[in-house]
């Protein structure tokens, strides 16, 4: 007898979730069992109405009686990042020091993508590591009800979380420009969907706050080298001096763009990224940038989702936050003197 039997309660099904929609109990099962077949507003609406009531999607069907997979998922927003590379072998190491399999999945910068990367995914593995989502807090919340779900770069309320200090980062890397001459900065934004734009932006806006500088928001852009390219002429006609963006790609995008402009970097605008990726070492100028211990977040995620499928962790909602620190290149400089003249 299953304890909502013995506690007298009645279990919230399928049916009370699709008439709390106004849809069929297929629509909301599909929703949970195979999302691509669902329109992202249709998920997201059952997804949140079976938060409010309580429903518990059934575990990913598998053979009674079997033993468990030992391997543990890593969904990526996009693998030909070069910021998943050191995420990925901290992952594997992590996972083979516990006889674990990693198995890498891509989303494609797709939230639909990534809801039927996961449908296919779930039923062979034992726990999640979800890295950059593109899904909302509540579907990625109905994930952990099915199995072990650890957040990578994003802080999600309910779930165990592992991201950098965004904060910290943006504070240093405003500091340092502001030492350069610079008064107005600024950002280059990622995906709107994105948390840690969203954590980063806040961050160039209280920080500019508190050394009485100006910030200037541009994008959003693609978090690719053609997003940094398309942000280039915006940069320039807004007369900035300084940039900071959302993450690596994106800055090497700008530098090409800045550099097709005929405008020099640093001599007059100066560009940081974030994340300090290969590319960051590879570009002319080097790239001033914000460095995340990347092979550090994956090796803590996957021993954290490992704890909870041995379920050795106390806790589900523990959030582990990462230091950073700038790392300071040529593509920083000295705020060009017409940009003096002008304030």
């Amino acid at each position: 007898m299953d304890d909502d039997a013995v506690s007298g309660t009645r279990r919230t099904t399928i049916y009370d979730v699709a008439r709390e929609v106004g849809v069929s109990a297929s629509t909301v099962s599909r929703a949970f069992s195979r999302p691509g077949r669902v329109s992202s507003e249709t998920a997201r609406r059952i997804h949140e109405a079976a938060e409010r009531l309580g429903y518990r999607a059934d575990e990913p069907h598998r053979v009674q009686g079997a033993a468990r997979s030992r391997v543990i998922a890593l969904a990526v927003s996009d693998i030909t990042n070069p910021f998943y590379f050191g995420i990925i072998r901290g992952a594997e190491k992590a996972a083979a020091d516990n006889d674990f399999t990693l198995m890498v999945a891509d989303a494609r910068e797709s939230a639909e993508e990534e809801r039927r990367m996961l449908a296919r995914h779930l039923p062979l593995v034992d726990g999640l590591l979800v890295t950059s989502s593109r899904l909302s807090d509540t579907e990625l919340r109905a994930l952990a009800r099915r199995l072990p779900v650890v957040v990578l770069g994003r802080r999600v309320s309910g779930l165990p979380c592992v991201h950098p200090d965004n904060a910290r980062g943006i504070r240093r890397a405003v500091e340092h420009l502001a030492t350069l001459g610079h008064t107005r900065i600024g950002y280059v934004a990622g995906p709107q969907a994105s948390w840690a734009d969203g954590a980063r932006w806040r961050a160039v806006r209280e920080a500019c706050l508190e050394l009485v500088l100006t910030d200037v928001r541009v994008g959003p852009v693609a978090p690719t080298l053609a997003g940094g390219r398309s942000a280039a002429e915006l940069v320039v006609e807004r007369g900035l001096t300084a940039v900071l963006t959302y993450n690596d790609l994106v800055a090497v995008g700008l530098l090409r763009g800045l550099a097709a402009l005929g405008v020099d970097v640093p001599g007059d605008v100066s560009v940081v990224g974030f994340d300090n990726t290969l590319p960051a070492e590879l570009v002319t100028p080097g790239l001033t940038t914000i460095a995340q211990p990347v092979t550090l977040l994956g090796q803590t995620a996957t021993r954290h989702v490992i704890g909870l499928v041995d379920g050795k962790n106390e806790t589900r909602e523990r959030t582990s936050v990462l230091p950073v620190h700038l790392v300071v290149r040529h593509s920083t400089g000295p705020a060009p003197p017409s940009a003096g003249r002008s304030r």
